[in-house]
C-alpha cells in the first residue's frame, strides 16, 4: 500500500519567531554594557544603551525593521535604528559623578546581568524549538 506524502517547506522565520532577532539584538546590548562597565573609572565617559523593546517592537511589527529615533531637545539629533545596528541612547544619570561620568557600576550590572538571563531564555527556547523541529523531521513525537 503506498501513502500519498506531502511536502511542506519549513519556514524558519515562522518556526522561530521573533527569538532569533532577540539573541541577536541582546547580543548587542551585552557589548554595549560591558563597555560602560569598562569605562566605569573614564572621566566624561557618557553610559549608553539600545532601546531593545523599541527595535523588537519594529521586528514584530514587520516594518522595515527601522525605527525613528525621537528627540527629546530641540540640540539632539534625529537618526534611524535597525536590528541589525541600532540606535545608541545616552542615559540619563540619576548622580552624575564630579569628573563628568554617568555611568552606575551597579545600575550597569544589574542591567548586564538581566540582558544575560534573558538571552539565555530565547536561547533555550530556540534550543527548544530546533529539537522539535528534528523531532518533526524524523517523524517523531
Amino acid at each position: 500500500m503506498w501513502q500519498a506524502v506531502t511536502t511542506m517547506a519549513i519556514s524558519f522565520e515562522k518556526a522561530l519567531g521573533i527569538h532569533e532577532q532577540a539573541m541577536l539584538l541582546r547580543g548587542k546590548r551585552a557589548n554595549v554594557l560591558a563597555n560602560n562597565l569598562v569605562n566605569v573609572d573614564t572621566p566624561n565617559f557618557k553610559a549608553r544603551d539600545i532601546d531593545f523593546k523599541s527595535v523588537l517592537n519594529t521586528q514584530l511589527a514587520g516594518s522595515s525593521s527601522s525605527v525613528t529615533v525621537r528627540s527629546t531637545h530641540r540640540g539632539h539629533m534625529s537618526g534611524t535604528a535597525t536590528a541589525n545596528n541600532p540606535q545608541l541612547m545616552y542615559r540619563m544619570p540619576l548622580q552624575p559623578s564630579l569628573d563628568g561620568n554617568t555611568v552606575d557600576e551597579q545600575a550597569e550590572m544589574a542591567r548586564f546581568a538581566k540582558n544575560t538571563l534573558d538571552f539565555q531564555a530565547s536561547f533555550h527556547f530556540l534550543n527548544s524549538k530546533f529539537k522539535g523541529l528534528k523531532n518533526a523531521i524524523k517523524g517523531e513525537m
